[in-house]
């Protein structure tokens, strides 16, 4: 499947979870700013996978990622963020979501299992009462775009 067929809108993207549950697949949710990729991404993405049979990736948007990481971010637009996710083996789907949260995203996908980094407390998963589990990933130390950035600055 080509990178950029997995870039999908809301509707197809619905259409799609319905044609893998028919099929018996499990459906994995996680979601990010992906905003420069590097190894502690390309982990939770592996490990995320591992979960299920089909890793759906919600992207949080250009406007949403400005609002959460200020205004010099994101470095890389929403249309490149989306199209290097895609082309990674692990990810089934990519989904652009311009609210701050993915929480409509989650309600509709309704994922068996959804992944977030261990960084937030159960309790703090946002749409997590419409996944059948949740789970959290253990973040690699040091890897994050923040440090990224701060080290290219310098």
């Amino acid at each position: 499947m080509k990178a950029k067929s997995k870039i999908v809108g809301l509707r197809t993207l619905q259409k799609r979870v319905s044609e893998w549950r028919k099929s018996g697949k499990k459906i994995v949710f996680t979601n990010g700013c992906f905003d420069i990729l590097h190894a502690g991404h390309v982990s939770v993405l592996e490990f995320s996978r591992s979960k299920g049979d089909v890793l759906i990736v919600g992207l949080n948007s250009d406007a949403s990622v400005k609002r959460l990481k200020g205004p010099a971010r994101p470095i890389n637009t929403q249309a490149d963020r989306a199209l290097v996710l895609a082309a990674l083996e692990s990810v089934s789907a990519v989904c652009v979501f311009e609210e701050d949260t993915p929480y409509n995203l989650v309600k509709a996908v309704r994922p068996d299992v959804l992944v977030k980094g261990g960084d937030y407390k159960k309790s703090e998963i946002v749409g997590s009462e419409f996944a059948g589990r949740v789970v959290r990933f253990a973040l690699l130390k040091g890897r994050s775009t923040t440090n990224i950035i701060k080290k290219a600055k310098q």
